[in-house]
């Protein structure tokens, strides 16, 4: 695929060039866009956002003239005449998805249309939800010694997850594993789970992160489809399985800021 690029943007002095800027709104919590993405909504002359997973608060960024134009009950083909048209009209186009675009964002047919029209465009990373819950949880998701590696996944739905990224054969890594989109399947996804992670490994549910209404709570990974059901959870809710939610019970730290450690800035 062939990227238009994009002269550096400045978002403080100048108006934006006439572009798409995919920006990532993140969780929710509007305190928790980065400041890029709050320039470019500020500035922008056309807002498409996705109404439905993102708060009307982000888009009262917007300035008093901007177009903002809701997505929920839009298709590709919708939007992308309208992004299109806009640009080439000399314009600059947001469109703001929720967490990071370039993840569970369905970015991917976006820039290639675009890409495939001369239009120039470019990607504001997001935080993710799995960030924001961790920070909320206060833990870290890589504890030396007990968990290094974090697994980002989904279970198959309308949209199949390759052979490959089967959710049994990921968790077989007992990895950090963060798992989206999966509510509507979660008794299936607690079957090929407890295959490898033990039944009292803990697992955060985290509903609708960074929202005034956000629920999290930690239970034993048998539970998980049995609480999720209890609450009526169909969507918006991200589950983290990992050890390192026990992490508090490790003793082990990184070397990195370790005394006996010594590297090129401490010798």
């Amino acid at each position: 695929m062939t990227v238009t690029a994009l002269d550096s943007v400045q978002v403080t002095q100048k108006a934006l060039a006439p572009a798409v800027y995919i920006v990532g709104a993140g969780p929710g919590d509007p305190e928790l866009l980065t400041v890029k993405a709050q320039n470019i909504l500020q500035q922008a002359d056309v807002i498409l956002y996705a109404d439905s997973l993102v708060p009307k608060a982000m888009v009262k960024l917007a300035k008093p003239n901007a177009e903002v134009i809701p997505t929920s009950t839009q298709t590709l083909e919708d939007i992308l005449p309208v992004m299109i048209e806009r640009v080439r009209s000399g314009l600059s186009v947001v469109r703001l998805h929720s967490g990071d675009p370039t993840l569970y964002g369905a970015v991917h047919e976006q820039m290639q249309a675009l890409a495939a029209a001369d239009v120039p465009f470019e990607i504001i990373p997001g935080i993710s939800a799995f960030q924001a819950a961790a920070a909320k949880l206060q833990v870290e998701l890589t504890v030396p010694e007990l968990v290094q590696t974090i697994i980002l996944t989904r279970t198959s739905g309308r949209t199949n997850v390759p052979a490959t990224e089967e959710l049994a054969s990921l968790a077989a890594h007992k990895a950090s594993l963060c798992l989206y989109l999966s509510a509507r399947h979660i008794d299936v996804a607690q079957k090929k789970l407890l295959k490898h992670y033990a039944a009292e490994t803990p697992v955060a549910i985290c509903y609708r992160v960074g929202w005034p209404d956000e629920k999290i709570c930690i239970v034993p990974l048998h539970q998980m489809a049995e609480a999720t059901e209890s609450q009526k959870l169909i969507r918006t809710v991200l589950y983290m399985i990992s050890p390192a939610l026990e992490g508090h019970q490790s003793e082990a730290r990184s070397r990195l800021y370790h005394p006996d450690h010594d590297h090129l800035f401490r010798p």
